[in-house]
Formats: structure tokens, C-alpha cells, sequence
């Protein structure tokens, strides 16, 4: 039986991403949105805003038509998936917007289909003042008419919006952004202490760079907003964060039968970190394995 709740839609997991990008779409979409999360600090804040709130994940599968879930890794988006099942009906809809394994996507993709549940992966890309400003790029897998229905709600907090291809497209996509980041900003943190320790003032260097052929979003912001100064905050991007994205990234190029030399280079970076004690740090931290002399700074981000 087909379910019809209109313009009801349920956001699951308020953390650092999750909880801008679903004030962007109770604030733009025009719909009612209801919010769930296991911290009550940011239902409070939902509430505050006019949100709905939901008591558990069987409330938002009962009460909404689409579904948008942001988790920290594959491992949260199974369980709540698995929780959210037995209670969904034809004719709803799950956007994804967790970074996650290909092959968890493409299977939870079918059992939702075969309960008549439409399913998208649609990860983000972008820090989180660009998820609170709308700004963020999302990459999403799913059929042509599900992407037409979901896109206007995206659009709501992301100004860039791509088609990859089938349900698992986008988290393939999302993946290897990530390991291209993260094999820059070992660029980066290593041309930052070759340049110090030769002389030169930060600063100019990655300055100068910038207006040269390195160039890069990565060089003008994890680079001289973040390395430069030594300021790796906490509540953001963690490296154990990236870790997990790197992860996917090997599976993914073992499953593909690619070697992959600079992106194992760049994950044992980020492990020494991590063992470091920067477990929990914005990931360009991993500038304190190519410079241990580096006395980092980790606030408690907002």
C-alpha cells in the first residue's frame, strides 16, 4: 500500500554536517521538516527554530514521505537503516547524504526497494560554514525521476548538485574527492615545513603559491586557514573522520584492481596522527607527522 504524507520530511542525525544542512531545509524548503538525533543539544536547537522533533526513528519512518540521513560512517547508516525499515511504506523516499561504502549503499538501495522505498546517495562535499550558507556540492546516485523529485530539497543546502549515474554513483564520486584531497593536503603540509626549515615565511609561501599552478581549494583553505596557523579544532572534520573516507577509498580501488601508492602514503599519515594523539582533530593535523615540532592548537569548535 502506498503511503502519502506530502510535504513531510524527516532529518536523522544533527551532528557537525547534518545539522545546518536540515535548518537550510526547514528554513527554505517550505515543508514541514522533523528532526531526530540522539543528542538533545541539538533538538533543542530544532525546536528553537520550529521544528518538529521526533522521539525515535519509527516516528520520522511513520511521519515522512522523504527521508534524509546524515551519519559519521557506514557502520551508523547500517543501524539506522536496519531500524528504519520494518516500519516504512511504498512510496517514500530515503536521501543518504552520509559518505559510505559502495557496496552498503547498493544493497541497502535494494532492500528498500524491494519495500517500494526510493533510495538516493547523495554526499557532500564542502566544509561546514558552506553547509550553513547553502553552499555545499553534492554528488547523488539514483534514477533520473527520483533525482527530479529530491533535487529542489538538496538545493536547499548545496548550490551544487550532480547527477553521477546509478544508486552507489555518488558515494564512488565522494569517495575519490576525498582521497584527492587528502593526498593535497599531504602536498601542502609537506611543502609547508620543506619552507620553513629552508628559510622562508609561511605565509608567503603558501601565499605565493596561489597564484602559481599549485592553486588550490585546498592550499587556500585547509592549507593557509588551517596549517599555516596550527589551528585544528575539534567537532570538525576528524581525522579519524578522513581515516574512515580513506578506507573506503583503498576498498574501493582493491575492488576496481588499482594500486594505489600516494593514497596508502597519505592514510598511514593520517593513522600516525591519529596515534599521535590528533585522533580527534581537524584532519589537516596530520601536518604534525611531517613537522613534529609543530605545537598544535586544538580548540573546541563550534
Amino acid at each position: 500500500m502506498s503511503i502519502d504524507l506530502g510535504g513531510f520530511i524527516g532529518f536523522i542525525g544533527l551532528g557537525v554536517m547534518g545539522e545546518p544542512m536540515c535548518h537550510n531545509l526547514h528554513e527554505k524548503s517550505g515543508q514541514t521538516v522533523t528532526a531526530y538525533d540522539i543528542d538533545p543539544a541539538p533538538l533543542a536547537r530544532a525546536t528553537a527554530a520550529g521544528m518538529a522533533v521526533a522521539g525515535s526513528l519509527e516516528e520520522i519512518a511513520q511521519g515522512c514521505a522523504t527521508i534524509f540521513i546524515s551519519m559519521p560512517s557506514g557502520v551508523q547508516l547500517q543501524q539506522i537503516c536496519e531500524a528504519l525499515l520494518p516500519h516504512m511504506r511504498s512510496g517514500q523516499t530515503v536521501v543518504d547524504t552520509t559518505t559510505a561504502p559502495v557496496a552498503l549503499t547498493k544493497d541497502l538501495a535494494a532492500r528498500f526497494q524491494d519495500a517500494g522505498v526510493d533510495y538516493a546517495d547523495a554526499p557532500i562535499a564542502r566544509t561546514r560554514q558552506a553547509a550553513r550558507d547553502g553552499t555545499l556540492a553534492v554528488m547523488v546516485g539514483a534514477d533520473a525521476a527520483v533525482f527530479a523529485r529530491i533535487e529542489p530539497l538538496i538545493a536547499c543546502y548545496a548550490n551544487d548538485i550532480t547527477l553521477c549515474g546509478e544508486v552507489g554513483s555518488g558515494q564512488v564520486v565522494k569517495i575519490l574527492n576525498n582521497m584527492i584531497v587528502a593526498e593535497t593536503v599531504n602536498a601542502v603540509a609537506e611543502a609547508l615545513t620543506i619552507g620553513r626549515r629552508a628559510g622562508l615565511d609561511g605565509a608567503l609561501l603558501l601565499d605565493t603559491l596561489t597564484k602559481g599552478s599549485a592553486d588550490s581549494f585546498v592550499l587556500r583553505n585547509h592549507g593557509i586557514k588551517a596549517m599555516l596557523p596550527g589551528i585544528f579544532p575539534l567537532r570538525a572534520f576528524s581525522v579519524n573522520y578522513m581515516l574512515k573516507d580513506m578506507r573506503y577509498a583503498i576498498e574501493l580501488a582493491e575492488e576496481t584492481g588499482v594500486e594505489i601508492k600516494g593514497a596508502q602514503t597519505t592514510n598511514d599519515i593520517l593513522k600516525a596522527a591519529a596515534q599521535g594523539g590528533m585522533e580527534d582533530a581537524y584532519w589537516p593535523a596530520l601536518l604534525t607527522v611531517i613537522d613534529p615540532t609543530l605545537e598544535p592548537q586544538t580548540p573546541d569548535g563550534d
